[in-house]
């Protein structure tokens, strides 16, 4: 690369380490809206308006921040106060059509907001009489419980458009009238008195286990990624990439694997990673020669792993620990060596397109040096550091350990001018702390609707059921049909609710043939957030096309193969469930690690066709198949898929003695 094309870009670079701290300019913000449809909030004129829901917003932070400190109200009261909160922002920063203002607020959103209100007045005023009528609900009880599951639709309505609401109503139909459906999933049939003493009195309904996670655990991890974003966590994170990885062969791509996987392992995003990281990662790539699909889809692919990534991951993996019953470190455990597969794979098919390429790193001289990088913005691993050590080894709970990471992050930020938080940052960051949560909490409550239905009803006992008679009894069959489930529910929800409902309905059946329920939930959450970059609607590989000016369907075909290792290692992890380490050994789990990272390679290499040559389609084929022998646990297998691997090494290093290595 010329040294000329570097330095303009260098001279970019600074609109780039803004936005990389949370400031997005108006073309990233548009394109971000235009692709997540959860950013599209109001812009308000008055500023009398805009402070007050300013300091609404910094409010419900701090109510928050202070009850996970010092302990949450009673159950329903705290849920369903964290709702009707949520309600009340979802209701003044969404319109409620394409057309509507979005400088205003108009009277009904006024109307439907006091709603959200009085429904949480209701429950806080008579509570123990509320509880008390559990399974016998009054008059009263039945039309507040319709408010509320017609503002949670609503709200979902404004915020992700129709497909989960539309979901919702199904179920709720369902319930109403399943004594006529097919023998399988026919039930007697419940009255809607019956269905909304469920949904809105019950814990299994829209207060139920989502809301519970949303309400604590979300919402103070969400916060905590707004005061790193505010510290300049992202610009650390671009920084070390480059120092790292800038200069090797096909630098740019990396970087972009490495700070889209750090940061989205902070925010949860998979779109607004594509969005902030992108607009300075892309330019690069593209100026090292790869083309502007291949571009893109480094950037959405890296950027949809972050949710894979411990030790935050998407806010789905505090769900999973709550509905499993286990500690999240536990989470964070399992999830390690699965999401590290996920990112070499992506790094061996870059590494790879590379040398066939020929496209070489950026100068030395033109990068951050690592020393100085850590010597400037180093202290902000810290916060990380401080939460693994809380989450592994403390013992204290999750709750409290993000508490105490929140202000430790704080405090550790004020150690260098250039990460020093004012009291105005500390304050903006809550405000876009609740501002995040809005969207995630909104669907967790709308997806209790349609839990609370599985469960009045059993449908989920018979779907998984069907699932299993479909499969055959087969496991892998049955792995195909839950993962095809999980992709299309995907396809028209955000990745949340996907994970919920596919939780519900399909992991069962995985469940009861035999898979441990980790790697059942963790299959479903794998596919569940893959449906971003899995054409014909992938967000972040479309917001990333945005941005490299690339084909948008091109470039989820592009990310679909960048990617296939992670569609593989699901796969690996169930069949080999020492991946997960769980119920393994030490050496097993070495052993079974060791046949994984061999099959990634082995994948990246049939994705590309290359390894120091070009291998032809028959070759390509019979490699594959040999990453597909390293998924089993059996050891025979393993030996014949690395049998393959180092004949094709041999083969490979001999046709091509005078060309240089594909790795350095």
């Amino acid at each position: 690369m010329a040294k000329a094309s570097i330095k303009k870009e260098k001279k970019t670079s600074p609109e780039s380490v803004k936005n990389l701290e949370g400031a997005m300019d108006a073309q990233q913000q548009e394109l971000l809206e235009k692709f997540d449809k959860e950013s599209k909030t109001r812009k308000f004129d008055n500023r009398s308006i805009s402070k007050a829901i300013y300091w609404l917003a910094i409010g419900i932070a701090l109510y928050h921040f202070i009850t996970s400190f010092i302990g949450y109200p009673a159950t329903h009261l705290h849920r369903s106060l964290h709702v009707a909160m949520m309600l009340v922002m979802a209701f003044f920063l969404y319109p409620a059509t394409e057309k509507s203002s979005r400088k205003t607020i108009p009277w009904y959103d006024y109307i439907l907001a006091l709603m959200a209100i009085v429904v949480a007045v209701y429950v806080w005023s008579d509570y123990i009489n509320f509880i008390n009528r559990m399974g016998m609900p009054n008059t009263m009880d039945i039309i507040i419980g319709t408010m509320l599951i017609f503002l949670v639709m609503e709200a979902s309505r404004r915020i992700s458009g129709w497909p989960l609401v539309i979901l919702s109503m199904l179920f709720l139909a369902y319930g109403l009238f399943g004594q006529h459906m097919p023998s399988i999933f026919m039930h007697r049939g419940y009255t809607w008195a019956k269905l909304v003493n469920h949904v809105f009195i019950n814990t299994e309904g829209i207060y139920g286990t989502s809301v519970n996670v949303a309400a604590s655990y979300i919402f103070l991890f969400i916060l905590f990624g707004a005061v790193m974003n505010k510290s300049g966590m992202g610009q650390f994170f671009n920084d070390i990439a480059l120092a790292l990885a800038g200069h090797t062969k096909g630098g740019p791509a990396k970087v972009a694997v490495i700070a889209s996987g750090f940061l989205g392992s902070i925010n949860g995003s998979a779109v607004a990673n594509v969005v902030t990281t992108g607009a300075f990662t892309i330019p690069l790539m593209k100026k090292t020669g790869y083309s502007d699909e291949f571009s893109g889809s480094v950037e959405a692919t890296a950027s949809v792993g972050g949710q894979l990534l411990p030790p935050i991951m998407g806010a789905a993996a505090f769900i999973m620990a709550e509905m499993l019953g286990v500690k999240y470190s536990i989470i964070v455990v399992s999830a390690a060596i699965p999401a590290l597969l996920y990112y070499l794979g992506i790094i061996v098919q870059v590494q790879l397109r590379a040398s066939k390429n020929n496209l070489v790193g950026i100068p030395k001289e033109e990068l951050p040096k690592v020393k100085e990088v850590m010597k400037a913005r180093g202290h902000l691993l810290i916060p990380i550091i401080f939460l693994l050590y809380m989450l592994l080894f403390s013992g204290k709970t999750v709750i409290f350990s993000a508490f105490c990471t929140i202000i430790v992050t704080i405090v550790v930020s004020m150690f260098r001018a250039e990460t020093r938080m004012s009291f105005r940052d500390i304050l903006d960051a809550f405000e876009e702390g609740t501002k995040s949560v809005v969207s995630v909490a909104v669907a967790c409550a709308v997806v209790g609707i349609i839990i609370g239905v599985v469960s009045l009803t059993g449908f989920g006992l018979n779907m998984a059921n069907a699932i299993i008679q479909l499969g055959h009894t087969s496991l892998l069959a049955t792995l195909m049909l839950t993962m095809v489930t999980c992709m299309v529910l995907g396809m028209g929800l955000p990745s949340i609710p996907a994970y919920l409902i596919t939780a519900t309905m399909a992991a069962p059946a995985l469940i009861q043939l035999g898979v441990p329920a980790i790697a059942a939930h963790m299959f479903v959450f794998y596919f569940a957030m893959f449906a971003n970059i899995t054409p014909p609607v992938a967000l972040a590989s479309f917001a990333a096309a945005g941005i490299s000016g690339g084909d948008p369907m091109k470039t989820g075909i592009q990310s679909v193969k960048l990617a296939l290792a992670g569609f593989i290692v699901p796969y690996m992890f169930v069949y080999n469930t020492g991946l997960l380490l769980i119920e393994t050994t030490p050496f097993v789990a070495i052993r079974v690690t060791i046949t994984a990272i061999i099959g990634v390679f082995m994948i990246g290499i049939a994705a590309e066709g290359y390894l120091k040559g070009k291998l032809n389609p028959m070759i390509r084929a019979v490699v594959f198949a040999g990453s597909l022998l390293l998924i089993t646990e059996s050891v025979t297998q393993d030996i014949i898929g690395l049998s393959i691997f180092i004949l094709l090494i041999v083969v490979q290093k001999l046709k091509s003695k005078q060309t240089e290595t594909a790795f350095e």
